[in-house]
């Protein structure tokens, strides 16, 4: 997972640059883990991230979208609940 390239490329879902940074981390975090590679067969990339956080529900702010796509990995596999983020 490319941290910097992620970063940048989540501009288009506005949000403070902390926020940015704060899911970039978590989505390496979440890369590192190994988790998505074990459920789903893949190994989680930038393009990955950017494409189910569009799959939210428009008017969700960028931490939103990632906890939406975060919760719902928890519900249908379980062991996600770590990568949220929190205030």
């Amino acid at each position: 997972m490319d941290h910097e390239r992620l970063k940048t490329a989540l501009e288009r879902f506005e949000g403070s640059e902390e926020t940015r940074h704060v899911v970039a981390r978590q989505a390496r975090d979440l890369a590192d883990s190994g988790r998505i590679a074990e459920d789903f067969g893949y190994e989680l990339g930038v393009e990955d991230v950017l494409s189910d956080l569009k799959d939210a529900p428009e008017g969700h702010t960028l931490a939103e979208r990632w906890n939406w796509w975060i919760g719902s990995l928890e519900t249908s596999h379980g062991g996600y609940h770590e990568f949220r983020v929190r205030r």
